[in-house]
């Protein structure tokens, strides 16, 4: 059986499937276009319902003249009445959607994926087919599976439609800012430099592998605030904490969601980073295109595996920013999940225009946060 591979991108292919017992069915083969929208429709759902999923990818690579008629068999027997076939590539790369699926029933959908394969007479023409799982939801983050999120599959095959003019005006805008401000604050830099390097033993600049945009890391440049030989345990205590119990913590309105009265920030250093001034080096990550003047603020690798798995849409979705709309709306007063919300309506509505009210409000903000 050869199901047909042409018809309405958007469209349902139907083709017959023998079931075990002999009793024929119809397998809904969803077209490209349709499948990539369930996909990403089914990430939205399992993000709104902290819901699990899982991916079950199979692509022939190069080989676009084999049969695909066994594998459409195979895919039909296995698939339960609300898992989603269809094409990711036309005729090239193939999926099957897994709702709500464990590690144990995702593995049993592909060992029995290939028995059917393996069983199919007709079958011969599948070896140069690979068989990839890709999973997202927090069932999956224990369970030691190291298999890719399904972020990476729709960054791979769902294309973002941007505006290529206002990406352009973006960067230029990050590299005429970061020159003339690296430039304006060039004496402030100094100073900077010479009083952490004259009141503590230590380097001045502080270099720490963040999280960039698509979850590529990049090592970001600060002042140093803390002394030199401080370990990380107790951030990495208080921000577990902040990012697993948002939105338990109690408010009365005046809360402020920031380590405070830490031993390891020096004299200088807490001054630094009250008036943010710990920052300013980042403006040459700015240059480099590491960072942009605005948006989300990079995490640290350790805190992305805390994440949730809407959470790091906010690592997928823009370039990290020194300022953005968090610094210049919530700052410390915000929740981790309020803050997150903050960076994806950026993301989702930024423009030009809005990144300069940004960075105009981002002094008032910085002094305010100071005081």
């Amino acid at each position: 059986m050869n199901a047909p591979l042409t018809g309405m991108d958007i469209g349902r292919q139907s083709a017959p499937v023998t079931r075990a017992d002999g009793r024929p069915r119809e397998a809904y083969l969803l077209g490209q276009r349709l499948f990539k929208d369930t996909l990403v429709r089914e990430r939205k759902r399992a993000d709104r319902l902290n819901a699990s999923f899982a991916v079950i990818v199979l692509d022939r690579g190069h080989d676009t003249d084999g049969d695909w008629g066994s594998v459409l068999r195979a895919a039909g027997l296995v698939k339960r009445d609300g898992d989603m076939l269809g094409w990711l590539e036309q005729g090239t790369v193939l999926g099957l959607i897994l709702p709500e699926a464990s590690r144990d029933l995702t593995h049993k959908v592909v060992r029995r994926l290939r028995r059917h394969l393996a069983a199919d007479p007709e079958a011969a023409g599948t070896a140069s087919l690979s068989t990839r799982v890709y999973v997202h939801g927090a069932r999956w983050k224990d369970t030691g599976a190291h298999l890719p999120p399904v972020d990476l599959l729709i960054d791979a095959f769902v294309p973002v439609h941007t505006d290529r003019a206002a990406d352009l005006a973006k960067r230029a805008v990050d590299i005429v800012g970061s020159v003339l401000l690296l430039a304006l604050f060039a004496p402030l830099m100094l100073l900077a430099y010479l009083s952490v390097r004259m009141t503590s033993p230590g380097a001045a600049l502080f270099r720490q592998v963040r999280i960039g945009r698509r979850g590529e890391p990049f090592t970001m440049l600060k002042f140093r605030s803390m002394r030199a030989d401080a370990g990380n345990a107790l951030h990495n205590e208080y921000v577990t904490w902040f990012i697993t119990s948002s939105g338990t913590q109690p408010r009365s309105g005046g809360e402020v969601f920031k380590l405070t009265n830490d031993s390891r920030v020096t004299a200088v250093g807490n001054l630094l980073r009250k008036t943010s001034l710990d920052e300013l080096p980042q403006f040459w990550n700015v240059l480099r295109g590491d960072m942009s003047l605005v948006g989300p603020r990079p995490p640290l690798p350790f805190e992305v595996d805390k994440y949730q798995p809407w959470h790091r849409r906010r690592v997928l979705e823009a370039k990290p920013g020194i300022t953005g709309l968090w610094q210049v709306n919530g700052r410390s007063r915000t929740t981790f999940d309020e803050m997150v919300r903050m960076d994806l309506e950026y993301a989702r509505t930024r423009t030009l225009w809005g990144d300069i009210r940004i960075l105009a409000a981002t002094p008032f903000a910085m002094f305010k946060g100071a005081a």
